[in-house]
């Protein structure tokens, strides 16, 4: 007897063992499915409900929007008549198609600050810069050519840029200060803004009479008219949360 109950005991101690081995595996995998439901997701912004003028509450007439275009006429001159999203983003990937019209000259923000004693983003904001690099008339630093992060750091030697008319594809991912410019699938632009050598580079060249550049980390999109004819598609994001 003592024998049988022996072994009705270890019986019972690995069953309950069992159990609770199987009982702790249901959190893990809703875990894991919670993970893949938060994962996040594509927004298309060709739309015009999604754009307005910047310091204004509509689109304005130097623009159109589809689905399927965002137009620039590049009829407001040097300065003003860009487009900012109506929404702020802090850590994101955006991704975008775009051409620009001979000896064009155009560019991307994020971060914009929103203020009237601002005539446009560029006083503001990081621009990811869009330019006919060859036919522009007037000469050019190489932190002024496509894909620079404007005025800061030029592009790298994998870029290849299509001829003007061709569609090219771009991305910039801001991830807690640690940035990255795309241009045709290769990786032209790095840097982490949150370093003493941004901070350098920051003070030391164009934006020395601009305080406020640079100074957001939470801020609208932005797209520039520079007096050019620039054409985008695809445009789209993707909010990588705080």
């Amino acid at each position: 007897m003592k024998y049988t109950s022996r072994i009705a005991s270890c019986l019972f101690v690995f069953l309950f063992l069992m159990s609770c081995k199987e009982g702790k595996k249901k959190p893990a995998d809703q875990s894991n499915e919670h993970l893949a439901s938060a994962a996040p997701e594509w927004e298309s912004l060709m739309d015009a409900t999604k754009w307005r003028a910047y310091n204004q509450n509509t689109l304005p007439s130097n623009w159109s929007i589809s689905d399927s275009l965002i137009s620039c006429y590049g009829m407001a001159g040097d300065v003003g008549g860009d487009i900012i999203s109506k929404q702020q983003y802090a850590n994101f990937e955006f991704y975008w198609e775009w051409k620009i019209s001979p000896e064009g000259n155009s560019g991307v923000f994020y971060h914009v600050i929103e203020d009237t004693i601002y005539h446009s983003p560029y006083q503001t904001a990081p621009e990811y810069q869009l330019l006919d690099d060859i036919g522009f008339p007037s000469p050019i630093e190489d932190w002024q050519k496509t894909g620079a992060n404007y005025a800061m750091h030029p592009a790298n030697e994998q870029k290849v840029l299509k001829a003007v008319g061709e569609w090219n594809s771009s991305r910039i991912i801001f991830d807690h200060g640690k940035v990255s410019h795309y241009l045709n699938g290769a990786l032209i632009v790095s840097f982490d803004k949150f370093t003493p050598e941004w901070q350098a580079l920051r003070g030391s060249g164009k934006w020395v009479d601009f305080p406020d550049y640079g100074k957001a980390n939470t801020g609208f999109l932005g797209l520039q008219d520079h007096g050019s004819g620039v054409w985008f598609k695809e445009v789209k994001i993707k909010d990588l949360g705080d």
